[in-house]
């Protein structure tokens, strides 16, 4: 038996340990916080009666991805397309792979949409519309195709005021073998609130901006839906959300520490940790050394909280202050350390700055209740 199956044997059985039997650093999931999470955005959606597509990027993980979609295996968005295939693989379908069309990946892309009853697609340039119009798909199947739209988020899409966005749109669904589905917009600009006031107003805006385009096309003749997104946005909507016809949040299942810098959400709806070990003292410094570093916690939160890279649960004064690919270095925020405190092993729990970032690095999620295991996740990787 090689050294490998033997520590995997090790591992199996551990449902009903507590997540001080883990090896760290490891990546800890609250159950009951993820059906929470996923329960009250179902809710705020069902009220407004808009339909929620969920976001699968977070996570990458079916048992995830059935609490998000209440069990349906119908209605989420993917970033890549190993998400798609890998979902697709297990059932799910209605998938909208929300990045601008990859000229590399249109085969790719032509497989999944005649192969699923509904795989969707998005494109902001005419480019990528005449990559689709010379991969037509088999059997009369369309196209199914959104467009990207830039609300005030500046990345992706043409320019929701651009006389250009409402040509291309045009293009689409005029286009034989195509067909215009709706028009997707991403507000990653709520990532710069602070508060629910500033959340409320770019959803207000970008909800606007979307509304007054698909009103545009109404005037062209062209009738489409509507879809907007991003967690702040989505955990505290607005209104006039309610005349939008999908949103599509994703981080949410999980939270961070950042959303509850944002407004999103409080520290204690963070569903994720990572825990860690006191691996070294090190007086000369007033630093302890763990063994969690860059490949297990994002370096997102660089310069953005007072206690570093990360909250270090239970312990305010306790600060993260650099990494590297296997360590990490705490110190006080103020005063020396008393060592006696932190004894070599003592386990230290990290909320992540970023949990999409963080959960990336990990091949596999462990799933507690009430700090007791109750199984793993494990994620699909790769584009």
């Amino acid at each position: 038996m090689f050294v490998g199956e033997k520590l995997q044997q090790t591992t199996v059985n551990m449902e009903g340990e507590p997540l001080s039997a883990l090896c760290t650093p490891a990546f800890v999931v609250d159950v009951d916080k993820v059906k929470r999470n996923a329960q009250q955005m179902i809710e705020h959606f069902e009220k407004l009666g808009v339909q929620l597509r969920p976001h699968m990027k977070t996570h990458k993980t079916l048992e995830c991805a059935d609490i998000m979609t209440g069990g349906s295996r119908r209605c989420i968005v993917v970033s890549t397309l190993a998400e798609a295939c890998f979902y697709a693989d297990h059932g799910f379908d209605d998938i909208l792979y929300a990045y601008s069309v990859p000229f590399d990946k249109i085969e790719r892309c032509a497989v999944l949409s005649e192969r699923l009853e509904l795989f969707q697609v998005l494109l902001d340039h005419p480019d990528a519309l005449e990559q689709l119009k010379k991969r037509p798909l088999k059997d009369g199947r369309l196209w199914h195709v959104w467009l990207k739209l830039d609300c005030g988020n500046g990345r992706a899409g043409v320019l929701h005021s651009a006389s250009e966005a409402v040509r291309l749109a045009q293009a689409i669904a005029e286009t034989e073998g195509v067909q215009l589905t709706g028009v997707y917009a991403h507000c990653g600009n709520t990532y710069n609130c602070r508060g629910v006031e500033q959340i409320q107003t770019v959803a207000q805006e970008t909800t606007s901006l979307t509304l007054q385009f698909v009103e545009k096309l109404k005037s062209v003749g062209i009738t489409c839906k509507s879809s907007i997104g991003s967690t702040p946005s989505c955990s505290h909507p607005v209104k006039d959300m309610s005349q939008l016809s999908e949103v599509h949040p994703g981080n949410y299942v999980f939270y961070d520490v950042q959303q509850s810098l944002i407004g999103s959400c409080s520290l204690e709806d963070v569903a994720v940790r990572v825990l860690t070990r006191v691996i070294g003292h090190c007086p000369h410094r007033n630093q302890l050394l763990i063994d969690c570093g860059w490949t297990g916690i994002s370096l997102d939160g660089a310069g953005k909280l007072p206690t570093g890279f990360a909250v270090i649960e239970g312990h305010p004064n306790l600060k993260l202050v650099s990494m590297t690919q296997e360590h990490g270095r705490v110190e006080p925020m103020s005063g020396p350390l008393d060592y006696s405190k932190f004894p070599l092993g003592t386990l230290l729990t990290l909320i992540p700055y970023h949990s999409c970032a963080t959960a990336m690095m990990h091949p596999v999620y462990h799933v507690h209740s009430e700090g007791r295991l109750v199984g793993k996740w494990t994620p699909t990787r790769g584009w």
